[in-house]
């Protein structure tokens, strides 16, 4: 079987395969950034203090004087204006809005530095801000706290072409990183549908996982050193480029994951592996997720190193993006959709080792067809239907949202027990996610908010997430929506000690109030 072209095939015996050419499409080689809302209903959310049972904390509210003192740390950027801030004040799911009425964008760690140092002293609460692509509400305000953006810090810093280490400021756009680096011939370790939008610090903040973390691993691994600014206005420095270093404790795995509620990251140093020459992407349709799990299995087997990502999708999924993003399904229809990406520096050898997966697969029978791509635009076409599945419910109505990981042979039976539960309540049930490290991303869709289909959500998916030895935060975080979830995955003592951690940092708690953490015990 020769992986030339872009080709369908299915299978009708061992020896005997259609191969079709699939129709020429215009397709867009980048994802749409996230930050384009495009939703089903124009109007905005309630706010979410009237939404949700949550009190404003005795902060300070911003005066005139503020303004005239943010002006001079960074003149003319200072956005007061209630157009400007709607966007800034809203998630990208139209789920939660906050009322700030200040929006500051400083270029450089010593004008962040300044900010901070201001509102601590003045105990004005602050929610550091970047692509505002998070999923969980973490980078909108919930009352007034005063936006803090990244976005004007967008410079790299340096990038040793030997070591592959990258030193960026924390505004950078992933993608704009990754077209970067392929002009040196590298890649970022980190791939998201949200690429076109969303901003290293944030991906940081929220240790995002993504698309490759079965090649690449975590960002945990894979940041080198960052540089962050304490709540109290003063710098933390840990932004060096070594692969060992192994003097006292690691803090800069304290900032990684803590969505801004320690303080904001200003800059990082990552390291980057080598771009792949050879790239291939099998789309693959099956009968059942017992066939899924199969050939997961057979990919980590056959496909070994070079193996770089491996996505399930069901049939809703493929309804939807089908529905409203006009994408094509290239397959006939399946229950069950596995997207494979395999990545090397041979090319014969990666299509020797997909051949040999391929013929496996068949011969097995847990796949009854499917498509493989080899140049740029037809993969990229490919990945659309499993990266612009986000997008895809966002235009279905309002999302409820549920990032899990847990024992991969249980990711789907989590969609049909909450298939069965809700019945005819919800517009859709979907399940997705990545088989490589067992995330599953558990989506439900309504004509709008119900506290009622929230009621039969809350808490059974994380009961069951926790029951089954899962986390109910994979990769997203756990932002305003999940923090008070914390306990199904966390023991009370090590939710002391991350208080503690918290308290220490941000003894006046102005960073991401309402946030992450909860503020008492359970």
């Amino acid at each position: 079987m020769s992986l030339s072209g872009f080709r369908w095939y299915m299978r009708t015996s061992r020896t005997a395969m259609n191969v079709l050419c699939l129709p020429n499409h215009k397709w867009r080689d980048r994802t749409p950034p996230l930050c384009c809302r495009s939703m089903s209903s124009p109007a905005d959310p309630p706010l979410t203090s009237q939404r949700y049972s949550v009190s404003r904390l005795p902060f300070s509210e911003v005066t005139p004087e503020d303004l005239i003192n943010f002006q001079k740390f960074i003149p003319g950027r200072v956005i007061i204006d209630e157009a400007d801030l709607r966007s800034h004040n809203i998630d990208w799911l139209k789920t939660v809005r906050g009322h700030s009425k200040v929006l500051l964008k400083p270029k450089n760690t010593e004008e962040v530095s300044q900010i901070l140092k201001y509102c601590n002293e003045r105990s004005l609460a602050v929610t550091p801000q970047g692509g505002n692509t998070g999923l969980v509400g973490g980078s909108v305000p919930v009352f007034d706290e005063i936006l803090v953006s990244t976005a004007l810090m967008d410079q790299v810093i340096s990038f040793d072409n030997v070591s592959g280490a990258l030193v960026c400021q924390a505004g950078c756009i992933l993608e704009s990183l990754n077209q970067y680096l392929a002009e040196q011939g590298y890649t970022m370790p980190l791939d998201l549908g949200a690429k076109g939008s969303c901003h290293i610090g944030g991906n940081l903040s929220t240790n995002a996982g993504g698309l490759r973390l079965l090649r690449y691993g975590s960002l945990r691994g894979t940041v080198l050193g960052l540089e962050a600014v304490l709540p109290d206005g003063s710098v933390l420095n840990c932004l060096n480029s070594l692969r060992k270093d192994n003097t006292g404790y690691d803090l800069k795995q304290l900032f990684i994951g803590s969505e801004g509620t320690l303080g904001i990251i200003t800059a990082i140093s990552i390291l980057c592996p080598r771009k792949p020459s050879s790239v291939n992407v099998a789309f693959l349709g099956c009968e059942n997720f017992s066939s899924v799990l199969q050939i997961f299995t057979m990919c980590r087997d056959v496909l070994g190193e070079i193996l770089s990502a491996c996505e399930f999708l069901d049939s809703e999924c493929m309804r939807l993006v089908e529905t409203h993003l006009n994408l094509t399904n290239p397959l006939p229809e399946n229950a069950f959709y596995v997207l494979v990406e395999t990545s090397g520096s041979s090319a014969m050898h990666d299509e020797e080792k997909l051949n040999a997966f391929l013929e496996k697969a068949l011969d097995l029978g847990c796949v009854t067809s499917g498509t493989v791509a080899t140049d740029h635009s037809k993969i990229a076409t490919l990945w659309a239907l499993r990266e612009r599945i986000t997008e895809a419910l966002a235009r279905d109505g309002y999302v409820y949202k549920y990032d899990l990981s847990m024992p991969v042979e249980k990711l789907y039976t989590l969609v049909e027990e909450t298939k069965a539960r809700l019945g005819s309540s919800a517009r859709s049930v979907v399940g997705y996610g990545h088989l490589g490290d067992g995330n599953l991303h558990l989506n439900i869709t309504a004509k709008e908010h119900s506290d009622t289909l929230l009621a039969a959500l809350e808490p059974f998916v994380y009961e069951w997430t926790s029951r089954h030895n899962g986390s109910i935060s994979a990769e997203h975080g756990l932002g305003f929506k999940k923090r008070d979830h914390i306990y199904y995955s966390k023991s009370r003592e090590a939710v002391q000690v991350m208080q503690g951690i918290k308290h220490m940092l941000d003894p006046k708690g102005i960073m991401n109030p309402y946030k992450t953490i909860p503020t008492t015990d359970r």
